[in-house]
């Protein structure tokens, strides 16, 4: 019993001494916190611009009162940008070549007046676009034509024999953020639990640390397991920062349970940590280590849905990243994150994970060197 204690007393020094060393690290606070937080601004402002909207320019050459009336409004709609620099067909088009322009709205000069025979203005308007956007263009016609659509109803009644009715359901309104999130919680932890001691080991090894440290009664796996701790600490630091500015900047709606969320964020991080620490130990230097934790953290950065949504891959695909590491901990963020689910609802995530765990702790033992 006394000698357990020993032992564990020792995991406690070691985890203490990293922890230490990571906070007074400027480089490793940098690229640990700050440059995750960095990614979650960007994405979360690209997410954020959901709005659909068109930079145009309106020629309008008719002089009646539907035509003004209409300029005034699409004016007012957020849909449409108004280049109001453009104001003759000769210069919008230069603009739209060099593609500062989306579109080309042109009212010929009988738009909106009253043709014989009629009792309501009536006309076309063009819409003018490159061919290199044409879905753009198509988009832009499209919405221009429902912009129509109360001035034909008031106008001219007529009875459709199909329709569509809309109805709301009662689910959580989540964003394109409340989605992001998840994955970029996955590189945060991608990026603590490989590239740490990637960057750690080979200078301690180095500096001669580690052989030092093999003098002494330390054992590869109370190593470990501080170094685990360790990284587990840091690495709640850095997504609880991530928490802060979603929720605060963001408005991040967190549907599952935070308790939960921190259990399996610490278990991700043991996992891919293993990867760091094999990768780490087996390297002599910077040279050995930088390259192959490249080849292994890029594919899984991009194939995992860390940034890109795997459902947009082609099945096949789909199905071979589904075993990749970082794979079940992004899907299992995400759906405790955003969909409420529970511990006990993510048994496919946990079984990889854990045979992951196994796997990868069984090759970090192996191809660990002291030196």
């Amino acid at each position: 019993m006394q000698s357990i204690r020993k032992q564990l007393f020792t995991v406690a020094v070691f985890t203490k001494l990293s922890t230490r060393r990571f906070f007074r690290d400027t480089l490793a606070l940098f690229f640990g916190i700050l440059f995750p937080l960095i990614f979650l601004f960007v994405f979360g402002a690209l997410s954020g611009n959901n709005n659909l909207s068109f930079t145009v320019a309106v020629i309008n050459n008719s002089h009646s009162v539907f035509a003004n009336n209409f300029v005034q409004q699409i004016h007012h709609q957020k849909t449409f940008k108004i280049d109001a620099e453009a104001d003759n067909l000769v210069q919008a088009k230069e603009k739209i070549s060099r593609g500062q322009l989306d579109g080309i709205i042109v009212l010929p000069s009988d738009f909106g007046a009253v043709q014989a025979g009629q009792s309501h203005p009536s006309g076309t308007a063009q819409v003018l676009y490159n061919k290199s956007s044409s879905g753009t263009g198509e988009t832009l016609t499209s919405v221009l034509q429902d912009s129509f659509r109360a001035a034909n109803a008031k106008y001219v009644t007529t009875q459709l024999p199909f329709s569509v009715q809309g109805k709301e359901l009662n689910q959580k309104n989540l964003t394109k953020f409340d989605y992001t999130f998840a994955g970029l919680l996955g590189f945060s932890i991608i990026g603590m639990g490989i590239f740490g001691p990637v960057n750690v080991f080979p200078e301690l090894k180095k500096q001669g640390i580690l052989r030092r440290l093999r003098t002494t009664p330390i054992k590869t796996w109370q190593y470990f397991l501080a170094t685990m701790f360790s990284q587990a600490l840091t690495g709640l630091v850095a997504i609880a920062a991530q928490f802060a500015v979603a929720l605060t900047v963001f408005h991040l709606k967190v549907a599952g349970n935070y308790f939960e969320i921190i259990a399996f964020t610490i278990l991700s991080i043991f996992m891919i940590l293993g990867l760091g620490l094999a990768i780490g130990g087996w390297a002599k230097n910077e040279r050995q280590a930088a390259p192959l934790s490249n080849i292994i953290v890029f594919p899984m950065l991009f194939l995992s849905g860390t940034f890109f949504p795997r459902f947009g891959m082609p099945t096949w695909l789909q199905h071979v990243t589904n075993y990749l590491p970082l794979t079940p901990v992004i899907d299992g963020l995400r759906l405790l994150t955003t969909e409420g689910k529970h511990l006990t609802d993510l048994g496919p995530q946990l079984g990889i994970i854990a045979v992951w765990f196994v796997v990868i702790y069984a090759i970090a033992f192996r191809v660990f060197r002291w030196e």
